[in-house]
């Protein structure tokens, strides 16, 4: 059996030690370890890279502690809109959705639009339908609140800013770009990505970012990478983030840890593109790199790697490796 890798996050920022709790911190380390393990159960199984990234992502939209599902922020008229998509490498196929409200894991929804429709991007009302027609669950609005999110939203529901997914206090400064996603390679060396995020707080207009777009938030393609982007998503969507590192990987030949840092420590820097990004490619090496404070992330290997980290510096870093048994 080939090697075969899952990488996971759960958004980037400026994600400080001093800022976090112990206990805070253990909760986002569990979190994302319980995606991995989500996915990574099914890898070991011979199971697909499409299921596999979308249990991980399943996984974080039902964690409260992430802007993604359950945890999603709130918009300007106090309401919840989702986002997400999933592609799977082998044949290009992809399903993506926008601005969902009450869907319980829009990923599901993002999934079902690539499997049962001739289409690529459903959104709004549309895209809630066709969930309705395929069987996808719903949520009451109580099942998205969050007092830490609705805290969040009071503070600014009066002004036309907009925020993304952070604590706003002012003597704290943190800013953390809320969005979840997963790659994934398969013992066959097939790939598959999946992006997943509740938006900006008190967001207008029905603004989407980068997450649902694919060859921006998210991109796979056998030939060379699967991506999962985080981040401020308008320089991301300039950018064409993701398709810019499988391009750089085909037609340049560059590594996919090379390809990433060049659009995340280069080309996104350019842009005042703040966030990261998390990759795999068909061999199953794994990267996951960001040009801010910090990102929520994390990968397991079929080789016995397994790791969850939050900060830049890996000295600072709470770190998991688990040796596969």
């Amino acid at each position: 059996m080939a090697k075969f890798t899952i990488a996971v996050h759960g958004g980037s920022g400026t994600i400080r030690k001093e800022n976090m709790t112990a206990e805070l911190e253990a909760a986002y380390l569990q979190g994302m370890n319980d995606a991995l393990q989500a996915g990574y159960s099914i890898l070991e199984k011979g199971g697909e890279a499409p299921e596999a990234v979308l249990a991980a992502v399943i996984s974080l939209e039902n964690n409260i502690l992430f802007n993604a599902g359950r945890g999603s922020v709130f918009t300007k008229t106090g309401t919840h809109e989702m986002d997400a998509s999933i592609m799977d490498g082998r044949n290009l196929a992809a399903g993506a959705v926008a601005a969902v409200s009450n869907v319980r894991n829009p990923v599901e929804l993002a999934y079902s639009v690539m499997k049962s429709s001739e289409h690529v991007f459903l959104c709004g009302a549309g895209a809630e339908e066709f969930a309705r027609q395929n069987g996808i669950a719903f949520e009451p609005d109580e099942y998205f609140f969050s007092e830490f999110r609705y805290s969040q939203w009071q503070a600014i529901k009066d002004s036309d800013e907009t925020a993304l997914d952070h604590n706003i206090i002012p003597e704290v400064k943190e800013k953390k770009f809320g969005t979840v996603g997963a790659v994934v390679c398969d013992a066959d060396g097939n790939l598959a990505a999946a992006t997943s995020t509740g938006g900006m707080t008190n967001k207008q207009f029905g603004r989407i970012g980068d997450s649902p777009i694919i060859g921006i938030g998210t991109y796979a393609n056998n030939r060379t990478c699967a991506i999962s982007c985080t981040g401020h998503g308008e320089p991301f969507i300039r950018a064409v983030a993701a398709y810019d590192v499988s391009c750089l990987v085909e037609y340049k030949g560059l590594s996919l840890e090379e390809a990433m840092n060049k659009v995340v420590m280069e080309k996104l820097k350019k842009l005042d593109g703040e966030g990261g990004m998390i990759g795999v490619d068909t061999k199953g090496n794994a990267a996951m790199i960001f040009n801010s404070e910090g990102m929520y992330r994390g990968m397991w290997t079929s080789e016995g790697r397994r790791e969850a980290v939050i900060y830049r510096c890996v000295i600072e870093t709470r770190m998991t490796r688990i040796r596969q048994n």
